[in-house]
């Protein structure tokens, strides 16, 4: 049985990057790489209550991606993210020998597919524009 590592941070984005191929059994572990919370959250809200958080989040997450793979018939494993994800990556391939690795986190930034120009050179293009006037 292949076995697929994919880590999810957003169902939508998932669902519509995910095609299980229902002819062949897979083995997939959807690992849940739940959103960063800023420093100052600590000073407001205990670690106990962002864990639990993040497994509320987490089983939102796994509700929305887990029973499309399971209808096709395939094996799922759910793991929430908690250490750093080269660290989870050696250690779920260890488990799960010759598992591939895909990673289907939403891009962070704009995706349109058009050319973009950082903020810094569009700043520097204004302010010469500027100066030669």
């Amino acid at each position: 049985m292949d076995t697929v590592i994919v880590y999810l941070d957003d169902a939508d984005y998932a669902r519509t990057q995910l095609a299980p191929d229902a002819a062949a059994p897979t083995h997939w572990v959807l690992v849940a790489c739940a959103p960063r919370m800023t420093r100052r959250i600590s000073k407001w809200v205990s670690h106990s209550a962002r864990e639990n958080w993040r497994g509320k989040w987490a089983d939102r997450l796994f509700e929305q991606v887990g029973p499309l793979l399971q209808l096709a018939g395939h094996q799922v494993t759910l793991v929430l993210a908690k250490a750093p994800l080269p660290e989870l990556t050696r250690e779920l391939q260890a488990v799960h020998t010759g598992a591939r690795v895909v990673d289907l986190r939403r891009p962070r930034g704009s995706q349109a597919g058009g050319w973009e120009v950082p903020g810094k050179l569009l700043g520097l293009g204004a302010a010469f524009a500027f100066m030669a006037d």
